[in-house]
């Protein structure tokens, strides 16, 4: 049957293209459809509650065999609030399953929801839009959040902890008076919130007072919200109805909203309610009968089938219709193929122009059940022009690889590749046609945090340089031509330690105790400096459209790379002819020596607007002929610059200013 699946014959009889799978309620009635082409019966059971378990069923209902292998029926009557199952029989076997369209369910996800969906709005949904519509992607600034990271800590002085709710809450401050969750992610600037899945997912139990901790890359449900973050995992309205109340208060805020998608695979593949129904559709083997697993977490799905493919392209565009979603990353996007997600983009597009869409595009050689399919990897990038790709190269190039922990990389005084960073600023990186494809960033909830990471590779170092080697990979990720994206805490040195004095690279199932944001860590000087100095880099990035540029000709017609003849700095000149720019010029310094390095300037006057730990709009000082760039640091500066008058002059005084004795100015008339 699984090379059955995938033939022209099964697909043109039981490929069903209609939009009104699952349950679609009315007040006075509610349709019900299932995929089930290898069925010999199916029933729809009506549950009082969503518990499984519970001996509470309200009727059996014999559904009809119906076009291209579905099942329907209907039951008349305002069924909002029951909850139902299928049983499903296929070679005299029955089970029972929850619905793959499944819009929401009771606790742990087994039993479905009939929904009036419109009762869940908050209010003025209807007018609810994405705060950042018309921009274009590279002018996203991307914080990678988990819910219940941000607010499960006693030191964030939120009530909700670990809810959807908490993540909106307003006004939060530590004991202290230090803004935490919402209004912390306001001050810094960025765009676009990406939430770690939020989807109903497996593993944790949402029964208990405490759920397990869980990333969330085990999914159950697609289309249903996770129930632990919800104040009642029980009654489905509630995760729907706060899940959007969430997504409502990071709009208010100004920020969009993008969801961490896991179509790569389930949680468990045989208990997955897709492949209980029609068995192990969902899901590639190879030729012996086993699960192929490339994922590593057990199953990979086959997106190259047609109803595999309809599944995911109805399950995004309905998290953007009913959620109001802005934007999606796809975790292990390269097992899935290049024609499921073309059409995906294409179809939120067509009433969603601005969804942004990205994801992990690692070259992974899973098991195709068809031929000629081409899988949505780097390579393959201009296979999918409206999609980008985190771009490991210039994380590894900058701190050295993600798999060696003691490695060092251009920050660190370890071996990198000149070229390969400088066309990495560039977003220029050999797989990406244009920089709109690029994600540039040096960390993310895999692995270690990017102090951990830089700790582990150079104890040999002071906590200071070791804050500095952390704050030039942020200037150069954060400023580089692309998409910026950073773990939500690496803007204050988020740590996670672990008992025996290492850090938890992998804290997907960690406590909160690892995981959880310490906010009172900002009431030291060397954390408030950090989260400073990335507030800053993030305010000069949207302050210089030529810094956020779409084509690789308009990069190649504006940015310059310089050599001041030290290996270890790289120098860029950025020219200002791009509409709507206020810079002449703009030339960057990156440092990766453990010393000064002094640079020759282009001619002219220029502002300093980012030196040493010190980053923003407004200059600094001034300098001309030559500059001294501190060790381990970057330096902008900006020429004739009406927006950027320097409010200090001369050597001395932005010493002063900048607090670092070593930033020396040679003015050279």
């Amino acid at each position: 049957m699984h090379n059955f699946y995938s033939t022209n014959e099964f697909e043109s009889r039981y490929t069903y293209t209609g939009t009104d799978l699952g349950a679609v309620w009315s007040a006075d009635k509610t349709d019900f459809r299932v995929w089930a082409p290898t069925a010999e019966a199916v029933q729809l059971c009506l549950y009082k509650s969503g518990t499984p378990g519970t001996e509470d069923l309200i009727e059996k209902v014999e559904m009809t065999a119906d076009v291209n292998g579905t099942w329907v029926a209907s039951k008349d009557g305002d069924l909002n609030g029951i909850y139902y199952t299928y049983l499903v029989t296929v070679d005299g076997k029955t089970v029972e399953a929850c619905d793959p369209y499944a819009r929401t369910t009771g606790v742990n996800g087994q039993r479905a929801m009939v929904i009036d969906l419109n009762s869940t709005n908050p209010e003025n949904w209807a007018e609810d839009r994405d705060p950042n519509a018309g921009k274009a992607i590279t002018d996203a600034v991307i914080y990678e959040l988990h819910v219940r990271d941000l607010s499960a800590d006693e030191s964030s002085g939120i009530v909700n902890k670990g809810k959807y709710l908490g993540v909106v809450e307003e006004g939060t401050k530590t004991k202290s008076g230090i803004p935490t969750g919402l209004d912390h992610i306001k001050s810094l600037g960025v765009t676009h919130v990406h939430i770690l899945p939020m989807y109903d997912y497996g593993f944790t139990d949402e029964t208990l007072p405490l759920p397990q901790y869980n990333w969330g890359y085990d999914p159950v449900n697609f289309n249903v919200p996770e129930g632990s973050y919800a104040t009642d995992a029980y009654n489905g309205a509630v995760r729907v109805k706060e899940a959007k109340q969430m997504i409502k208060g990071l709009h208010d805020a100004g920020l969009s909203v993008v969801m961490d998608v896991v179509y790569n695979h389930v949680y468990e593949a045989y208990d997955f309610c897709f492949n209980k129904i029609v068995p192990m559709y969902f899901s590639r083997f190879d030729s012996n009968g086993t699960l192929i697993n490339t994922s590593g977490c057990g199953n990979d799905t086959a997106s190259e089938r047609s109803m595999v493919r309809k599944y995911i392209v109805d399950s995004v565009k309905y998290w953007a219709d009913e959620y109001h979603i802005d934007g999606f990353r796809f975790d292990l996007v390269g097992l899935i193929d290049t024609d499921t997600i073309n059409e995906l983009v294409t179809e939120v597009h067509k009433t969603h122009p601005n969804v942004i869409f990205y994801g992990e595009g690692w070259d992974m050689a899973t098991g195709i059940t068809k031929p000629n399919v081409q899988m949505t990897i780097q390579r393959n990038a201009h296979m999918v022009p409206n999609f980008g790709f985190f771009n490991d190269t210039i994380r590894d190039q900058l701190k050295g690889s993600v798999f060696e922990n003691t490695e060092k990389g251009f920050i660190s005084g370890g071996h990198f590749d000149r070229n390969e960073l400088v066309k990495a600023f560039r977003g220029q990186t050999d797989w990406a046609p244009n920089p709109t494809q690029t994600v540039n960033y040096v960390s993310c909830h895999d692995n270690n945090t990017l102090i951990d990471r830089i700790v582990l590779s150079t104890r040999e170092y002071s906590r200071e340089d070791q804050i500095k080697m952390n704050d030039l990979a942020a200037a150069f990720s954060i400023l580089s031509q692309g998409v910026p994206f950073f773990h939500a805490g690496e803007e204050m040195l988020r740590t996670k330690p672990e008992n025996d004095g290492g850090f938890d690279h992998n804290s997907y199932r960690a406590p909160d105790s690892v995981n959880a944001f310490k906010w009172n860590d900002l009431e030291q000087e060397e954390y408030a400096k950090t989260l400073a100095f990335y507030k800053g880099l993030v305010a000069f990035r949207k302050a210089h459209p030529a810094l956020r540029l779409t084509t690789r000709e308009a990069v190649d017609a504006v940015v310059t790379n310089l050599d001041c003849g030290n290996d270890r700095v790289l120098t860029f000149l950025v020219d200002g002819n791009v509409p709507g720019e206020s810079a002449k010029e703009m030339y960057f310094v990156f440092n990766g020596n453990n010393h000064d390095v002094t640079v020759t300037l282009p001619k002219g006057q220029w502002n300093i607007c980012i030196c040493g730990d010190q980053a923003g709009t407004k200059a600094l000082g001034t300098a001309n002929g030559e500059v001294t760039v501190p060790a381990l640091s970057a330096m902008v500066l900006v020429k004739q610059n009406s927006l950027l008058m320097p409010v200090l002059a001369g050597a001395a005084a932005v010493g002063a200013a900048v607090g670092i004795v070593r930033a020396l100015i040679k003015n050279k008339k």
